[in-house]
């Protein structure tokens, strides 16, 4: 697929300062961020499709490189490679995800009156160590849970952080020494030369993680690692509405990083269960009523099963076949709205496919009457 024009991303034209482009990305970055668009693929596409124009715009000489070249401008380039995932994205721009929305000296996150804190420090907050992987569990609820919303608990291995050596993989605190690789630093770097000129690609050191130290004398209980598998109780929050196949993220919930990187997350995928009675449509449920034929052309009053119970349903006298009779709010409460669906009876008439004699008169004598008044 062919990427869009940086400026149009962004909003902006050619000769935008600055700040009026952080100012749109920024704009667009609360938008469509991930935790105020869960499950949502096309707003965290967009989240990154602006985090790359930004990278590029925000930079005089990818500004400038890109103005002249367009995209093709920026495959030779070095030091930008596009972004992979949503948390490379708050691991680069710091500045951006770590400051008060006007660009002063304020310590919180733009992002901290909408997710309770720091993005990049819920996401993967500590340098040292690497990051711990998600896990991926599927959850299977019944749509009366999914009316209203459930709390469940689960059980999983995983691996969880060292209780002896507190994650760090040492057998104590002075069995770090430096780094050699990279000297202590954390981070190597590498120069290259290309036909826009010298370009420096720093990278954590992977001998280190980008600690800038190593462990001399590991951890008996984990060897080194930081961490060990066990069985650990998670629990899981469901709003009402969620639909088959969408999925939540527990921040943090998931393995334990390496020598005291942050956790990974758990990737909860919602497995609807199909019901006995009902037939989901959105937010409406739907129930095949079956009436025989003297109730439809008599009417009458009959219990239905909802989600929350059973409920009285009058059946007015003549209904036809195919009739919908709403059951309102009946239905799954809207996901992060108020109100909810409606239930939708659909009448069916009975016909039985055998009659006793006595009933065969009377059915007859009703045709023939019929046929009297027809003529």
């Amino acid at each position: 697929m062919e990427k869009r024009d940086y400026y149009e991303v962004l909003g902006v034209g050619k000769n935008a300062t600055p700040d009026e482009i952080k100012k749109a990305y920024r704009k667009l970055a609360m938008q469509f961020h991930p935790d105020r668009n869960p499950g949502d693929k096309s707003a965290e596409d967009k989240f990154k499709e602006a985090a790359e124009a930004y990278e590029v715009l925000s930079h005089d000489d990818k500004k400038a490189r890109y103005d002249r070249f367009g995209h093709n401008g920026m495959k030779g380039s070095q030091d930008f490679q596009g972004f992979s995932d949503v948390n490379d994205i708050f691991s680069h721009f710091s500045d951006i995800f770590g400051g008060s929305f006007g660009g002063g000296g304020g310590g919180g996150s733009i992002f901290d009156d909408f997710f309770g804190g720091s993005s990049q420090g819920r996401r993967r907050g500590s340098s040292t160590g690497t990051p711990g992987t998600d896990l991926k569990v599927t959850l299977k609820l019944t749509l009366e849970e999914i009316a209203t919303g459930v709390s469940k608990k689960i059980k999983i291995k995983k691996q969880n952080k060292c209780d002896e050596c507190g994650g760090t993989g040492a057998s104590d605190p002075s069995s770090f020494h430096s780094c050699p690789v990279c000297n202590g630093a954390g981070e190597v770097r590498q120069v290259s030369r290309s036909l826009f000129g010298q370009f420096v690609n720093i990278q954590p050191c992977k001998n280190c993680n980008g600690s800038g130290k190593v462990v001399k004398n590991p951890c008996r209980k984990c060897t080194g690692d930081g961490r060990v598998m066990s069985e650990s109780t998670v629990q899981i929050s469901v709003p009402a509405g969620v639909s088959d196949q969408s999925y939540m993220t527990l921040r943090g919930e998931g393995n334990a990083g390496k020598n005291g990187g942050a956790p990974g997350d758990i990737i909860v995928v919602f497995k609807e269960l199909e019901h006995e009675f009902f037939e989901r449509d959105g937010d409406n449920v739907i129930y095949d009523l079956f009436v025989s034929f003297p109730e439809a052309v008599l009417g009458t009053e009959v219990e239905v099963p909802t989600l929350t119970g059973r409920a009285k349903l009058k059946i007015e006298s003549g209904i036809q076949a195919g009739k919908l009779l709403k059951m309102r709010e009946k239905g799954i409460q809207h996901l992060n709205s108020h109100g909810a669906g409606d239930q939708l009876v659909r009448v069916n008439i009975h016909v039985p496919q055998k009659v006793s004699s006595r009933e065969k008169e009377l059915l007859k004598e009703l045709q023939d009457q019929k046929n009297i008044q027809a003529n």
